[in-house]
């Protein structure tokens, strides 16, 4: 009797890094549930055979950071599927100005530090019914740019940098917190790591873009393909690392955190926002 494929969850799912991890995924042979803001391209014929075939199962939603959406597109999932091996984290994107979410916190820490938290504490059910039971959460190498962290910083920055402000410190929180949660989720039976995917050429003309001006033409002509950065996230998945829990990738190595006594309390403030915030209005 043939092995069951396993089945991965991944956010941001239908562009840049995102796409090319399902479509990895695919190739292997995954089931993928892909959650993603926009359609896929019509002229992706690979991916709409997967649609077709339901190998590939798509949820839309426009706004991952608005609670209201996130949780409708939540409980759809968990009303369809019925496992989850590896949970990819990846939904993200670097933002041109500060901004605020609608709970009122800055964006990029809405997005890429409190809803990664949100949609594991939500899933872990299906995790646990997985065999390989992995979280993977889209971290990055900006992170060494941070020069100093705390709630206050993530919730509500005073300056605002392209690259390395909100968006290297939004990346470090998740990061920290992901070193943070591993001993309890050990106990619950789940690994979690956190993986920089790379420098990867992910411009969109379409979108206004989070980056410095003088990135820009570096990422163009000198950063890898997505397809890069997608491999990346996979063998943090299933590679030699596959049986650590709570570690940072980056490079294929294991690398230690700046400012990791912050990661209490962030994993503290988390836990509060989806209790207080998440949860109360989900009765």
């Amino acid at each position: 009797m043939p092995t069951p494929s396993y089945t991965a969850l991944v956010t941001g799912a239908n562009a840049g890094i995102g796409l090319e991890l399902t479509r990895k995924l695919l190739a292997e042979d995954w089931q993928v549930i892909a959650v993603h803001r926009s359609g896929f391209s019509a002229d992706d014929l690979t991916i709409h055979q997967a649609i077709q075939s339901r190998q590939l199962r798509t949820y839309t939603v426009n706004n991952l950071a608005d609670y209201d959406q996130l949780r409708q597109v939540l409980q759809m999932i968990k009303h369809h599927e019925q496992q989850i091996d590896v949970l990819f984290n990846n939904a993200g994107g670097s933002f041109a100005e500060l901004a605020y979410s609608k709970q009122g916190r800055e964006m990029h820490y809405e997005l890429m530090t409190v809803v990664p938290y949100i949609i594991l504490m939500e899933l872990k059910n299906l995790l646990q019914n997985s065999r390989l039971h992995t979280v993977i959460n889209t971290s990055s190498a900006a992170v060494k740019y941070t020069k100093a962290i705390n709630n206050e910083i993530l919730e509500r920055p005073k300056t605002f940098r392209k690259l390395v402000g909100p968006y290297a410190t939004s990346k470090l929180a998740l990061s920290l917190w992901t070193q943070a949660a591993a001993p309890q989720l050990a106990k619950e039976g789940i690994l979690i790591r956190s993986v920089d995917p790379g420098s990867n050429n992910t411009l969109r003309k379409e979108k206004k873009s989070g980056l410095p001006w003088f990135v820009r033409p570096l990422m163009k002509f000198f950063f890898a393909p997505p397809t890069h950065g997608a491999d990346q996230l996979y063998q943090g998945a299933v590679g030699e690392h596959r049986e650590k829990s709570g570690i940072f990738v980056s490079k294929g190595q294991m690398m230690e955190l700046k400012f990791q006594e912050q990661a209490p309390e962030i994993l503290e403030r988390l836990n509060r926002i989806y209790k207080q915030e998440f949860l109360q209005y989900s009765q």
